[in-house]
């Protein structure tokens, strides 16, 4: 759309709100609305003012003031608010030079787009998430200096088989052997429908809906692929739209990557595949039916994965999920169907359109602008260099003995060490100013400070049931 659309759209289906929308550095949608009036077509390059030192990761105080100009293509009619409300997703710029602000994540991942475009290498970089989550009826937790606790619950937990609820009718699934149940055993299907369905509303193409292996309410709704920046739009869209359903629906999601113990965790395994001149470059006669591009895609991604997972796995929590020994897929390894590598190639399909890499390791508690730029970046690096990734690990893993176990690299095992990680691997993110420095430090400092060091310094509820009586 143009402004100009925009503005006859919003007439058309009596919008009465404005919502501007962003996101903060880690990834979560901000906010603020005008009246109707104040918008017109000098809105889209005057932009609105904001305090950008109240924005996480962003501005301090004695340089806050930002703008937020909106994009007129991502015009949509929220699905939840009473009165017709037009929402238009904005780009940050500073409001002294008019240059995009380095730590907009949407700025980075248009920047990673137009970078792909200067290596003739492609012109579109397709990805399509599998964003799992969870959805559970009652969510507690506290964090005082004399205790803490968390605890959730759920109808479908496997925990209240022996729950008194006047009846108790049975039919939750097991731990790990909640996927693809029918009802009633699957509890959320309707609710999931209903999320399908107001995501199409959007524009939002949708393959599927389903159950997930975890009990207590674990599922996935997934996304048909998109270009970068727009499904950078999608995925804070999806996590908008499921959240406000649950919630309408007296219950809760989550992307948190691991909130329950012994039970499978959350991931968003990512496809990724980059076209020219529309035909798959990623197509081949090597193997899978990959080319040689995009075995050397995948070196790129197994050579910076350690780097790339600051980004894609952002969390504490992340490494609670991606633990040696289990299903994650914690290898730096390639495999057609191995899903236990941290690359795998979907073998769905023979069709040269349908070749792609999964990267499997990533988990939704990212932020999908960084998250997908860097990955984009890691995947241009290793095409640009040649980078071998080695020959396929189509074993199984969990046969293999020690001594060839012990040659297969690891993901990090923790966010401290993902964030190491970057501090000695970043170059390549900041080719074509993609990721600037100033971004970068920004992260690092920012997840080191505001996350690493507060789950560090707090004692655990565990280590009283180990050394309380030492």
């Amino acid at each position: 759309m143009t402004p100009k659309d925009v503005l006859e759209f919003a007439k058309e289906k009596g919008v009465k709100v404005v919502d501007i929308r962003f996101l903060d550095y880690p990834g979560v949608w901000q906010h603020f609305s005008v009246p109707i009036s104040e918008l017109d077509e000098g809105s889209f390059e005057d932009g609105y003012g904001f305090d950008g030192s109240s924005i996480r990761g962003w501005q301090p105080i004695n340089a806050s003031d930002m703008l937020v100009i909106p994009d007129p293509s991502t015009a949509q009619i929220d699905p939840f608010f009473e009165e017709p409300t037009l929402v238009l997703i904005g780009d940050i710029v500073d409001p002294v030079t008019r240059e995009p602000y380095s730590r907009d994540p949407r700025n980075i991942a248009k920047k990673a787009e137009a970078y792909l475009k200067s290596t003739g290498i492609g012109d579109i970089a397709y990805f399509g998430p599998e964003a799992e989550f969870f959805i559970f009826d009652d969510v507690r937790y506290e964090n005082q200096p004399n205790g803490c606790f968390y605890q959730v619950d759920s109808i479908e937990g496997i925990w209240n088989s022996g729950r008194d609820e006047c009846p108790n009718l049975a039919y939750k699934p097991r731990h790990k052997e909640g996927y693809f149940p029918v009802p009633p055993t699957d509890k959320f299907q309707d609710m999931r429908t209903e999320m399908l369905l107001t995501l199409e509303s959007l524009g939002i193409d949708v393959e599927c809906q389903h159950h997930e292996v975890a009990t207590a309410g674990q599922a996935e709704i997934d996304m048909r692929f998109k270009p970068l920046l727009q499904m950078g739009d999608q995925l804070m869209w999806f996590k908008y739209v499921l959240k406000n359903v649950a919630y309408k629906y007296g219950r809760t999601v989550t992307f948190m990557p691991k909130p329950i113990f012994g039970d499978n965790g959350t991931g968003m395994h990512t496809h990724i595949s980059i076209w020219k001149d529309g035909e798959p470059v990623f197509a081949g006669d090597k193997y899978a039916g990959l080319s040689e591009t995009a075995l050397y895609a995948i070196g790129g991604i197994l050579k910076h994965c350690r780097a790339l997972c600051a980004f894609t796995n952002p969390s504490t929590n992340s490494y609670k999920r991606l633990v040696p020994g289990y299903e994650a897929p914690v290898n730096l390894a390639y495999s057609s169907r191995n899903r236990s590598a941290a690359v795998r190639i979907p073998m769905y399909s023979a069709s040269p359109k349908a070749k792609r890499i999964e990267f499997r390791t990533p988990d939704p508690s990212c932020n999908g602008y960084l998250a997908f730029s860097a990955m984009l970046m890691a995947v241009l690096d290793g095409i640009e260099n040649k980078i071998d990734p080695g020959e396929p690990l189509d074993k199984n893993i969990y046969d293999l003995p020690p001594e060839e176990l012990a040659n297969i690299p690891s993901a990090p095992g923790s966010l401290e060490e993902a964030i190491n990680a970057l501090k000695e691997d970043h170059e390549f993110l900041l080719k074509g100013d993609v990721f600037t420095q100033d971004a970068i430090d920004m992260w690092i400092e920012y997840k080191t400070e505001n996350e690493i060091n507060p789950v560090k310094l707090r004692p655990h509820p565990y280590e009283f049931f180990l050394y309380y009586d030492i």
